[in-house]
């Protein structure tokens, strides 16, 4: 008996290169880049249809960057950002089935533009001090509320976390962890929506070679390119993401 899995052509060609984009973005190189994984497959698909099939493959995409990443972490980071991160997946819960998942990504996309443009017409000086925690507060909690219901959890707490100017290795493995537990957390409430259905997951496990194949190669990317270009592609996926998320939510109808 063969499984309920998508079969649409087009279905997969979105997806693919979707996942290989999730795994690029999850290696630290092109961070950002994965908020754009889930508009892609919304081409084919419902966005919460989307999300839960991208569920298993962020699970190992993330125990691979844990592992990649494992002697990098900012410990004392991450203690500040989960307890915001899992708040914001509580409300996520909340609020699930009464918001337009596009809506939230395009607002998500147009505060991410609002960001790259403040970086680059008003770019922060060397000695410029850290963003403020509550700040960081607000931030980390809209990530975690934005990467429940769309995946795109990325562009916010890069708003909190690029200006720290952390090492490279540093920042990637501390959003592997951040990102780690955040997703963890999404399971049970996938499950209680209805979303972690048979047809979902076995399109999902149809996908799940690929997931490895974008991480590796991020990650063998990221460990050889310097500081400066290393934030400049952070900042092309910025405005990409940004302008796919803003056109998929108030245009694209």
């Amino acid at each position: 008996m063969s499984l309920p899995l998508i079969t649409d052509p087009f279905f997969y060609a979105v997806a693919v290169p979707a996942v290989l984009l999730l795994g690029i973005s999850k290696s630290g190189f092109g961070a950002g880049f994965g908020s754009l994984a889930v508009p892609l497959m919304a081409l084919a698909v419902t966005v919460p249809q989307a999300a839960a099939i991208l569920m298993p493959v962020l699970l190992v995409m993330d125990l691979l960057g844990l592992h990649a990443w494992r002697r990098h972490f900012d410990w004392k980071l991450i203690r500040f950002l989960l307890p915001f991160g899992l708040l914001g997946t509580v409300v996520g819960t909340l609020l699930f089935k009464l918001l337009d998942a596009r809506l939230v990504a395009g607002i998500v996309g147009m505060f991410t533009l609002l960001f790259l443009a403040q970086r680059l017409l008003f770019p922060p000086r060397p000695d410029s001090p850290p963003p403020p925690r509550w700040l960081g507060a607000l931030l980390t909690t809209t990530s975690g509320f934005t990467s429940f219901v769309a995946h795109a959890g990325g562009p916010p707490i890069n708003a909190y976390v690029i200006p720290m100017k952390l090492p490279p290795p540093v920042f990637t493995a501390t959003m592997a962890v951040f990102f780690f537990v955040v997703n963890l957390s999404k399971w049970g409430p996938y499950a209680w929506l209805g979303l972690l259905d048979l047809r979902n997951m076995a399109t999902s496990a149809a996908l799940l070679p690929l997931a490895p194949v974008g991480v590796l190669v991020g990650v063998r990317i990221a460990r050889r390119i310097a500081p400066v270009l290393f934030y400049r592609f952070i900042y092309a996926g910025m405005l990409l993401t940004g302008g796919k998320l803003v056109w998929d939510g108030f245009f694209a109808r």
